[in-house]
This record gives C-alpha cells, sequence and structure tokens, in this order.
C-alpha cells in the first residue's frame, strides 16, 4: 500500500541519518576547572569555631514586633516635630495675604458644619451686629471646607458681644466653638496644627473634656446649676427623717 503514495508523504517514514560517533570524554565539563571533586560541609566547620572566644562575632538579636513599633512611634513623633519646626519659621501671620481687615473686629468661628453656607454663617451672626467680610477656608487640594471661618464686623463692640454669646451655639446640628481672632492679636500665639490652640476638648473623658472652648468662660456652659427638689419631695424627705429619730428614740 506504501508504494501507492505520494513522494511527500513517503518522506515522512524515511529514516534519518545515523547519529555520529563521538570518543567519551576524560573529565565532566564541570571537573576540569576544579581540582578537589564536589563534597559536603565537613571540611569547613573548623571555620565556625575558634580557640579564643573573644575572636568569635557577637550574637545578634532580631527586632521584636512591640520594638519596631515603638521605633516607627519615635520616628514618626520626631519628623512631625521637624515638620512643625520647619512651619514655624515660615508661619507669619501678619504677612498673611489671606488675612484682612481690622484684626480686632475678626470673629473665628470653628468646628463648623461642612454642609454650612456663607449665608447661614452671616444669617446667625448677624444679630450680634452688622458683618462687613466672611471668609470660609476652603483646602486647596480638594476645594471642600475645612470647618472653619474668619466674620469681620463693622464695629469691635459687636465682635465682643458675639464672643462672649456664640460659643457653643449649634448650627446645623453642630455646636461651633467662636473665638477672637489670636493670630494678629496675641503676641506668640500658635495654631492648633503647630502645637498651639486652646487643647481643651483632647484631654481625656467625657467628664474631662471642654465641649466647647478652651476658654476661662466656658463655665456657663460645663457648670450649669442642676434643678432644684420639688416642694412636695422635700417635705417627704423632712418627715422621713423626723420618723427615723422616733423610731430611735424609742429603742432607747
Amino acid at each position: 500500500m506504501t508504494q501507492f503514495l505520494p513522494p511527500n508523504l513517503l518522506a515522512l517514514f524515511a529514516p534519518r541519518d545515523p547519529i555520529p560517533y563521538l570518543p567519551p570524554l576524560e573529565k565532566l565539563p564541570h571537573e576540569k576547572h576544579h581540582n578537589q571533586p564536589y563534597c559536603g560541609i565537613a571540611p569547613y566547620i573548623r571555620e565556625f569555631f575558634s580557640d579564643d572566644p573573644r575572636d568569635a562575632p557577637p550574637p545578634t538579636r532580631a527586632e521584636t514586633r512591640e520594638e519596631r513599633m515603638e521605633r516607627k512611634r519615635r520616628e514618626k513623633i520626631e519628623r512631625r516635630q521637624q515638620e512643625v519646626e520647619t512651619e514655624l519659621k515660615m508661619w507669619d501671620p501678619h504677612n498673611d495675604p489671606n488675612a484682612q481687615g481690622d484684626a480686632f473686629k475678626t470673629l473665628f468661628v470653628a468646628r463648623v458644619n461642612y454642609d454650612t453656607t456663607e449665608s447661614k454663617l452671616r444669617r446667625e451672626f448677624e444679630v450680634y451686629g452688622p458683618i462687613k467680610r466672611i471668609h470660609m477656608v476652603y483646602s486647596k487640594r480638594s476645594g471642600k471646607p475645612r470647618g472653619y471661618a474668619f466674620i469681620e464686623y463693622e464695629h469691635e463692640r459687636d465682635m465682643h458681644s458675639a464672643y462672649k454669646h456664640a460659643d457653643g451655639k449649634k448650627i446645623d446640628g453642630r455646636r461651633v466653638l467662636v473665638d477672637v481672632e489670636r493670630g494678629r492679636t496675641v503676641k506668640g500665639w500658635r495654631p492648633r496644627r503647630l502645637g498651639g490652640g486652646l487643647g481643651g476638648t483632647r484631654r481625656g473623658g467625657a467628664d474631662v473634656n471642654i465641649r466647647h472652648s478652651g476658654r476661662d468662660d466656658t463655665s456657663r456652659y460645663d457648670e450649669r446649676p442642676g434643678p432644684s427638689p420639688l416642694p412636695h419631695r422635700k417635705k417627704d424627705e423632712e418627715r422621713f427623717n423626723e420618723n427615723d429619730k422616733r423610731i430611735a428614740s424609742r429603742n432607747r
């Protein structure tokens, strides 16, 4: 049957040329460049020991997880301190182009709701006097509000009135912090991001933290007098005390 196949198919069944004979090698390729054959680590054990223990290398100790976390925490604090020192050298509120107007007529409002608009702030603070200008601070990267603003009044007495009565006022569901502009009025003042500020909201628990601002006059919010006892309760307490005294006198 194969004689009937075409030549191209018959070429597939044709035998190949025989493999040429080569004489065997005297040495393997990896043995030509080495004088000694492969061996174990036994000849090199003596290199790890010494007659004098002082020649031995000092033992190495790996860093634990707690030590690594503590080291990173210290490095983070040091980096933050360096950044604060650098920013303090560059911080000059008197030459700030955004700080406009009279500093003694300007009110600082913080913890403002991010959804609060300038018109809403104007309506809330115009009750203390006519407002000349409102400057809301926005983030340079995202353009979103940062939660604080500066309100400049036309008269200084109106600013003092808002400073005394507007602290802790609820606007759009959040109680705002109201203070004077201390950057241009108080010598040596530093903002909170540079290690300054009033800082009365991160002291401890809810019984220690100041709810609104760190001013000295926050007692009107935190130390309100409790409700007076009702008259009938007071009479009941007096009657119970009299009964206790009578029982004690009988037992004698």
